[in-house]
């Protein structure tokens, strides 16, 4: 079973995969230096090594090999610790000091890929004489989530239920426990640890959220990296909030409240800030953006609504992540924006009462509608097209979710059958259209 928790994970930008992913695949390897290991390399392949230093995986790697984990570390602590590193050229490993240079030992391939996913990773651990003492390859596979070559790619099977892995089955199992998709999604999760604890995780995966789109209202400013792209949250915000006292607003102002939310959420993951992998950080603003809109613009929507909101969205976002991929590096942007809408419309409908075939209904109408996306982000950076992208998915999942509702839940195309058009397109999708920057907008729009 993948958890709500493995799907909405708080973490820092600005990408899931090329920086949370990293982090982590550094960390563990950290936590497995063998004794008597003096120096320590990495190496980065693929996309990864194409994007990385846009994405922030050079930092991400460096911080990992101190021993940070994405969920816990204040970025604004990230320009302390690198520049500490740079100076003294080392890791503490407990009272052992580990020799890692950046500029030597940080290596980018730009000429190899490895074998099972284009984000990979290879670390090194050397002894006294330069003898290699370990060697351990990983793959960022995308949403933060990390394997090591020769591991499963999916975790381990937890008994649960109600277990389901297509949509099919999800709608059947439903039907049988007499659940909603929350319901179900919920009692899986209770499987695991206590309701408590599922509760309190869900109400800090809201809180992150919605103050992820609180601090990208409130500032401005050039985003980091060299394209200099200027925030602009801060500032429609402002003009919406003004609008309020006017006579001259029109129908359409609410789509400009969903975009904004989304924009802020994804101005804060380019600036390296605090946000939640939902499912991925190229997508992040989306499902909080949707979240927002019901919380502050539907009436009467109550905490255990934004909890079905997501769960709901989980089971969904679980779908996917199985039987395609939550990746931009492997299937393009349909992975990331396509899958955070798809998952949003499931949210969306469930707390405006969509029955279970409405629900799988509004997810395939926002899947359907991303398919073929690509991933070509113009200098590497998770900014251009990334943030504007979060806003459209964010309204994309609105109206389908309206669609949905304004149907019986009975449609040609299901859920199913999109996500396997989805995994089929991202496979025939060339690898310069799959976050490498060699194509696309990130080829033909000069970054200066």
């Amino acid at each position: 079973m993948i958890s709500v928790f493995d799907l909405f994970k708080i973490g820092i930008g600005p990408s899931s995969s090329h920086t949370v992913g990293p982090m982590v695949a550094a960390r563990r390897f950290r936590e497995a230096l063998p004794q008597g290991a003096r120096r320590v390399t990495a190496e980065l392949f693929g996309s990864l090594a194409w994007t990385g230093k846009g994405h922030g995986s050079d930092t991400a790697i460096c911080l990992g090999l101190m021993g940070a984990s994405p969920d816990t570390l204040d970025p604004d602590e990230v320009p302390v610790l690198t520049a500490r590193l740079a100076i003294k050229k080392f890791i503490e490993v407990g009272c052992a000091r580990i020799a890692f240079d950046a500029e030597r030992d940080l290596i980018f391939d730009f000429a190899t890929l490895l074998p099972l996913h284009s984000n990979g990773m290879r670390f090194r651990a050397f002894g006294e004489n330069g003898t290699m003492l370990d060697e351990r390859v990983f793959y960022s596979i995308g949403g933060g989530f990390v394997v090591e070559e020769g591991e499963a790619r999916e975790a381990p099977a937890r008994d649960v239920p109600h277990p389901f892995a297509t949509a099919a089955e999800l709608l059947s199992a439903c039907a049988r426990a007499g659940l909603s998709i929350a319901g179900l999604q919920m009692a899986n999760e209770c499987a695991l640890r206590p309701r408590a604890d599922v509760e309190r995780g869900l109400d800090a995966i809201l809180d992150a959220m919605f103050a992820s789109i609180d601090r990208g209202l409130a500032r401005d400013g050039a985003l980091p990296g060299r394209l200099r792209v200027k925030r602009r949250a801060k500032a429609i915000h402002e003009k919406l909030e003004a609008d309020r006292l006017t006579n001259t607003r029109p129908p359409h102002e609410i789509m400009d409240w969903v975009s904004v939310f989304a924009m802020a959420v994804n101005e804060e993951n380019a600036a390296g800030g605090r946000i939640v992998t939902a499912p991925t950080n190229g997508a992040a603003g989306i499902v909080p953006a949707v979240l927002r809109y019901v919380r502050d613009i539907c009436p009467e929507t109550t905490n255990v609504q934004l909890h079905a909101f997501l769960l709901t969205a989980a089971a969904v976002g679980a779908l996917i992540k199985r039987n395609a991929s939550i990746s931009g590096a492997e299937v393009g942007c349909q992975g990331e924006v396509g899958s955070a809408a798809s998952m949003a419309a499931a949210g969306l409908a469930a707390v405006l009462g969509a029955s279970p075939a409405q629900i799988e209904n509004a997810a395939e109408i926002a899947m359907e509608h991303h398919l073929g996306m690509t991933c070509d982000p113009i200098g590497g950076l998770v900014q251009i097209p990334c943030i504007e992208r979060n806003a459209f998915g964010a309204n994309k999942a609105i109206a389908a979710a309206s669609l949905a509702l304004r149907g019986d839940g009975i449609h040609h195309v299901s859920l199913d059958q999109v996500i396997e058009t989805m995994r089929q397109t991202g496979a025939d999708m060339q690898s310069k259209y799959k976050e490498t920057s060699q194509g696309g907008l990130a080829v033909n729009v000069p970054e200066c």
